[in-house]
C-alpha cells in the first residue's frame, strides 16, 4: 500500500509576512501622522472599527474604503495616501520570491491575501515583483465574498483553478488561517521561516 502523499496541483501562498515583510505599525504611524493621532488612535478608528475588514470581505468599494478612513481619521485621505502608506509597510522578501519562482516551474501556484478590492488593483503598483511571479494568480479574499479563515474561500480559490481541495496547500503566518484550509480540505502549513518552508515543501512530491 502506498501511503505517500500524491502530488498538491496547486500551492496557494499568502503575501503579507510570507512574500514580504508586513509592519503594519509603520503604516499606522504614517496615517498617525497625516491626523495629528497617536498609533494607538489610527489603530483603534480604522481596525478595531471594522473599516478594515469591511474593506477586506468586499463590503467596501475603494471608493467607499478611502472615504470612511478620511471620515474616521478627520482629514482627507484618497488612494494616493493609501498606497503611501501601504507601501510604506511592505518590504518584499527575495528569498521567497526566488523560491516560489522556482516552484512555478514545476507546479501551479497563486497568491490569496486579507485584503479589499483596493489591493488588487494596485498590485503592480505595489509589489511588481510579485507580479513577475505569480502573473494573473494575484488575488484578494474580497473577490471571494469574506476573507481566511472562511473555509469557503479557499474552497473558492481551488475552485477557481479546477482542483480539488485536497490537491491544494496553503502557506499562510497565521494559525488560524492554516486552520481554515485544513478545514476546508487543503494541506497547509504555517509559515515562520523559509527554512521550515523548505522542510515542508520536501515532503511534498513536487
Amino acid at each position: 500500500m502506498n501511503d505517500s502523499p500524491s502530488p498538491p496541483r496547486l500551492l496557494v501562498f499568502d503575501m503579507d509576512d510570507v512574500m514580504l515583510r508586513y509592519d503594519v505599525d509603520a503604516r499606522r504611524a504614517a496615517m498617525a501622522r497625516m491626523a495629528g493621532l497617536s498609533i494607538a488612535d489610527v489603530e483603534q478608528l480604522i481596525w478595531t472599527s471594522g473599516i478594515e475588514d469591511a474593506s477586506d470581505i468586499g463590503e467596501l468599494s475603494p471608493e467607499a474604503y478611502v472615504a470612511a478612513i478620511g471620515a474616521a481619521l478627520g482629514v482627507p485621505f484618497g488612494r494616493e495616501d493609501w498606497l503611501r502608506t501601504r507601501a510604506l509597510a511592505m518590504t518584499l522578501d527575495m528569498e521567497m520570491v526566488n523560491l516560489v519562482a522556482d516552484l512555478s516551474k514545476r507546479v501551479p501556484i497563486a497568491l490569496l491575501t486579507n485584503n479589499g478590492f483596493i489591493m488588487r488593483e494596485h498590485f503592480d503598483v505595489l509589489v511588481p515583483g510579485l507580479r513577475e511571479v505569480f502573473g494573473p494568480a494575484m488575488h484578494v479574499a474580497a473577490e471571494f465574498g469574506g476573507k481566511k479563515p472562511a473555509p469557503a474561500i479557499y474552497k473558492g480559490v481551488a475552485a477557481l483553478y479546477g482542483v480539488a481541495p485536497e490537491e491544494a496547500v496553503m502557506i499562510d503566518d497565521k494559525i488560524a488561517n492554516v486552520e481554515g484550509a485544513l478545514a476546508a480540505g487543503l494541506r497547509a502549513h504555517c509559515f515562520t521561516g523559509i527554512d521550515e518552508l523548505r522542510r515542508f515543501l520536501r515532503d511534498l512530491p513536487i
